[in-house]
């Protein structure tokens, strides 16, 4: 059954792919909400659409590189064209397959990391921001990762950690900064997170170890205080409430949808 929790407001999402980002999208369609879809990809985006949005009225969507300020502006545009305004933005798009710790790090690519994590992500909500004030305020969710504030122990991603802690101090900033315009600033923070990425490293473990696939499943779920580990549709149900009403005095806090794998 269809919620309205999000009815009459356009959020506009960024990284629309198979995982995390489809399922924003999804819900903001299934709570009554306009999707506008943004990533690099246009055959992402375009399947994406069509899923979530059979009848071609609740979503939009154009290829949209984040470290260009200009497709970032096209895309906010779009959403004010398409659906009169932006009531919420939520940041998935991230580099995210670049591992590694200090020793071998080549910082060249720390950098791009960087440029896509933390400046992307910040040149995409300025983008939004004429829009959200428009609005006499909004929400925007940042996806952070766990990782920035206890680095896993089964993969070193130290860039990946590094850009979004990084980018969860900058929320500080903006939630002071914004919060006059009553824009909120919230940040996601997922674990170990079922969906295309860990399927993955469960899969690749697995053949690697001669395991079954199960076991290594179980073997992550198993330091979890929930018996198994979150979803991408759990995050996602997460990041619906902070874009709503619902959570209208919540600004300034980063919330782990993590299982109980990690509590603070």
């Amino acid at each position: 059954m269809q919620s309205s929790l999000l009815e009459g407001k356009t959020v506009v999402v960024s990284g629309v792919g198979a995982g995390l980002g489809h399922q924003v999208a999804a819900a903001v369609v299934r709570d009554g909400g306009h999707a506008v879809l943004g990533a690099r990809t246009e055959a992402n985006l375009a399947k994406t659409a069509a899923e979530i949005d059979p009848e071609g009225t609740r979503a939009a969507h154009k290829a949209t590189d984040i470290t260009d300020e200009r497709q970032c502006e096209a895309l906010a545009e779009l959403a004010v064209e398409r659906f009169g305004g932006i009531d919420a933005v939520v940041h998935v798009a991230a580099w995210d397959s670049y591992f590694g710790g200090l020793e071998d790090a080549d910082f060249a690519t720390w950098e791009q990391v960087i440029d896509v994590n933390l400046l992307g992500t910040l040149r995409m909500t300025r983008a939004c921001l004429p829009a959200l004030r428009q609005r006499a305020g909004g929400s925007v969710v940042f996806i952070g990762t766990q990782s920035a504030i206890a680095a896993p122990s089964q993969v070193r991603q130290a860039a990946y950690g590094a850009s979004k802690g990084a980018l969860t101090s900058a929320m500080y900033s903006l939630a002071h900064e914004l919060g006059p315009d009553r824009i909120r600033v919230n940040t996601v923070l997922p674990g170990w997170m079922w969906g295309p990425p860990v399927e993955a490293y469960v899969q690749f473990t697995a053949h690697t170890e001669g395991v079954p696939e199960d076991e290594v499943r179980d073997r992550l779920a198993a330091r979890m205080a929930l018996p198994d580990l979150a979803t991408d549709g759990d995050v996602a149900d997460a990041v619906v409430f902070l874009a709503s009403d619902r959570a209208r005095s919540i600004t300034g806090q980063s919330l782990l949808v993590n299982a109980g794998e990690i509590m603070r």
